[in-house]
């Protein structure tokens, strides 16, 4: 059985790989999943980010949640933490939303919360899928009264936007702040809570019309955010991604600052303040080398998962830890959320700018982050995963790990959401890097689309 699930729920080209029917399919076998046990009509909130394909998905997954007896409550373009904290803050039975995050607007995604804001676990989404791909079991198919109903929460967004305000507890009067919005789901809520903490704002990326989201803007291409913050003389730039989970900054100096570098920052901030969790950090095996270094340097632990925001939050949960998250900004603060939270990780960082009065630059300085190359193989999604089963490929990861042994490292892995196989350098000459990593991906490449 071809897996539907990928690291983070069903992704796919709208309309060719997730089809209307596969969304119906998804709402209904997810809706009879994560409620079967409940004793009263299940409810199921539903939000969205901004992509033209959003409403044509949600009006199809919203039919399959209704067909099987259940109230789906519509909660219209919001952040997707807003999605996990709503469904708690509302008592729903599951949260749904629909999004394909950081990548290009031909894709979107739906992605499944559990009642206390947590993505779903594996035997879950394997169930979801038995029952799609496999038929494993009959699902009701209500009549009368019992058919489920839809409706609109007008107050959802304010009601994360006041959420949000309470996680800390400083203002944010004398900063002034570059914000891209990705032109997705933080396109109101961003901004709106930053200035109602007092920040001055130039707002970029604001305007969605449904194809410009993620477009040359928000956390995946940071160029722009850089000119305006140089240009404007800012504090600093703060970018989210098209759902809103991930937050980058740039410093006054037109610098990016990472999500190691950020959780360097705010867990260096929680150790001094007693609320980190032995100390720990949960962080994965694609951050910066410069991150462990600092953890050494300043008393921290570092744990250590496979990629993934979702393997990230097992490691945390196990040991409760309070932070964790990854280089591309998806950040979780298990005080506040259950999932990573673009603008509550851009709330922390100012908490701290405002509390030690120290410039982004000066913050981020603790951290030296060593040079660490990416190159992407683009690989079909059914023959992602069996790189390690082809003896030239094998071979010459193998004389790469020796030629880097000791002053930096090898990672190849196939991404969890798109058809390509990730090699990552990382070590001291980037030019050296470079070369190796696009030789190395150019092999994956020839050899696995043969």
């Amino acid at each position: 059985m071809g897996r539907l699930f990928g690291t983070d729920g069903v992704r796919g080209v709208a309309n060719t790989e997730l089809t209307i029917e596969l969304a119906y399919k998804l709402g209904q076998a997810g809706a009879y999943v994560l409620t079967k046990e409940t004793h009263h009509q299940p409810i199921i909130l539903v939000g969205r980010d901004t992509r033209i394909s959003g409403n044509m998905l949600e009006a199809a997954l919203i039919a399959g949640i209704c067909s099987v007896g259940a109230k789906a409550i519509k909660i219209g373009v919001v952040p997707t933490p807003a999605v996990a904290y709503l469904t708690r803050k509302y008592k729903a039975d599951a949260g749904v939303v629909i999004s394909a995050s950081h990548n290009p607007v031909k894709y979107n995604g739906i992605k499944f919360f559990n009642s206390e804001g947590y993505k779903l676990r594996d035997e879950l989404e394997e169930e979801i899928e038995g029952i799609i791909l496999d038929h494993t079991e009959e699902l009701p198919t209500p009549i009368g009264e019992e058919v489920g109903t839809i409706v609109e929460e007008p107050n959802a967004l304010d009601e994360y936007i006041a959420f949000l305000k309470s996680t800390v507890d400083v203002d944010l009067k004398g900063l002034k702040i570059a914000v891209d919005c990705a032109n997705g789901a933080a396109y109101m809520a961003g901004p709106k809570v930053l200035e109602a903490l007092g920040a001055e704002l130039i707002v970029i990326g604001n305007e969605p019309n449904g194809c410009n989201i993620n477009k040359d803007c928000g956390s995946t291409h940071m160029e722009y955010l850089q000119e305006v913050v140089k240009a404007n003389k800012v504090d600093l730039g703060l970018a989210f991604d098209g759902d809103a989970d991930r937050c980058l900054a740039i410093d006054e100096n037109g610098n990016l600052v990472d999500g190691d570098q950020i959780m360097a920052i705010c867990g260096l901030q929680m150790k001094k303040e007693n609320t980190l969790t032995g100390n720990t950090i949960v962080a994965t095996v694609m951050s910066n080398l410069g991150l462990f270094i600092m953890a050494e340097k300043n008393g921290l632990n570092i744990e250590k998962t496979k990629v993934g925001d979702r393997y990230v939050l097992e490691e945390m949960l196990k040991d409760n830890y309070k932070l964790g998250g990854e280089q591309s900004g998806h950040i979780i603060f298990l005080d506040y959320n259950t999932t990573g939270d673009g603008i509550l990780t851009a709330l922390q960082l100012l908490s701290v700018m405002k509390k030690t009065g120290k410039k982004l630059s000066e913050l981020a300085s603790v951290m030296e982050v060593l040079p660490q190359v990416l190159v992407n193989a683009k690989v079909s999604n059914d023959k992602k995963y069996s790189y390690l089963e082809n003896e030239k490929i094998k071979k010459a990861i193998e004389e790469l790990e020796q030629k880097f042994a000791g002053e930096g490292r090898v990672l190849i892995r196939p991404s969890g959401t798109e058809p390509l196989i990730r090699v990552m350098i990382e070590g001291k000459d980037e030019k050296v890097l470079k070369e190796e990593a696009e030789k190395l991906a150019e092999l994956i490449k020839t050899e696995l689309n043969k």
